[in-house]
């Protein structure tokens, strides 16, 4: 880690020991189509963090709570064209999502979302096969567009692309904005089950859906990944993100999703993305939100490597970790 960066919730990190928990920011900003400054969003949040306080209930104590977490140097890249730069955040990544640690990525707009899949397929419980793999998004978002602005990866294509790449299934939390092709693709594409804000949020009858939400993530099964796009949450939490929608979830409805994800008995979440983080310069709320939702997913990891659901899969390894080349966007997602 370097010195002029902060580190995850402030802690004292010892960059010799074998990582538990890897904190990955993404400082990833090409595609944004209304509000801007997601590039500065993982710092923000980082810096936010230190303001969190560390004491998990469910746990009964503070974080690290005896793990070794390791704030990572954020990724850059100089590649000229956004395929390249995919392929260059891919291989970043792709040493972090061999089994032996839980990857935290911090983002950065949500087109972060492919290549963190594609690294996945490294991971022992994928082997390669992403239709293995459970997505559960959250998002203001379908993010179901075969392009925006003449562009196929946009962050408004993040969930297709992800498709593309083979994702088996995909269950999105607090859509409620979304176009007519996305929801051509929700009704046709049997791997998506979206629940809409408008019917799990609603003033009458809303709590009976969510209690059926609640239900269907308790019974997810395999490995899953979570992509929190911080525009789920209503937007007087998170004002300063690209595109803030009204009508969102409350903050203990994203609590209770994270939770009910992680203690999931035949589910085991092997990462996760916190994403559409950005500097709020009057009021530190939007990155302080995106931070306490940081922490939250990883005190809820923390509790499921207690409880035997997620396991090594291979022994740590302290030290740098070399990017991991494959170039699946600049030759095609099959590869």
């Amino acid at each position: 880690m370097e010195h002029d960066l902060p580190t995850f919730l402030g802690l004292s990190e010892d960059g010799d020991a074998a990582p538990d928990v890897v904190i990955l920011p993404l400082p990833y900003e090409l595609t944004t189509s209304y509000g801007q400054g997601t590039a500065e969003g993982p710092i923000a949040c980082l810096e936010a963090s230190a303001q969190v306080e560390v004491y998990e209930t469910l746990l009964g104590e503070d974080l690290p709570a005896g793990l070794t977490f390791r704030t990572e140097a954020p990724w850059s890249s100089d590649a000229g064209s956004l395929l390249e730069q995919l392929d260059d955040m891919e291989a970043f990544l792709r040493p972090w999502c061999v089994g032996d640690v839980f990857p935290l990525a911090l983002g950065g707009e949500h087109g972060i979302l492919p290549p963190l899949l594609a690294a996945l397929r490294d991971h022992p419980a994928i082997e390669g096969d992403l239709g293995r793999l459970t997505v559960v998004q959250i998002d203001a978002h379908a993010d179901l567009r075969s392009q925006l602005d003449d562009e196929p990866y946009s962050h408004a294509s993040a969930a297709a692309r992800a498709l593309d790449l083979g994702v088996g299934c995909l269950i999105q939390v607090g859509v409620r904005a979304h176009s007519f092709e996305e929801q051509q693709r929700i009704n046709e594409d049997a791997r998506i089950t979206t629940w809409f804000a408008r019917d799990v949020m609603a003033p009458y009858g809303g709590e009976a859906n969510w209690d059926s939400l609640i239900q269907m993530l308790n019974s997810v099964e395999g490995p899953v990944h979570l992509t929190f796009d911080i525009d789920g949450l209503d937007g007087t939490l998170v004002p300063a993100t690209g595109t803030p929608v009204p009508g969102g979830l409350t903050f203990w409805h994203a609590v209770q999703v994270i939770e009910t994800l992680f203690s999931a008995p035949k589910a085991t979440v092997i990462s996760a993305d916190v994403n559409e983080i950005a500097r709020q310069e009057d009021s530190p709320l939007t990155q302080f939100t995106a931070a306490m939702l940081a922490t939250k997913i990883v005190g809820a990891h923390v509790a499921a490597r207690r409880a035997g659901q997620w396991k090594k899969a291979a022994s740590g390894r302290a030290g740098v970790r070399v990017p991991m080349f494959r170039r699946t966007f600049t030759n095609g997602p099959s590869n």
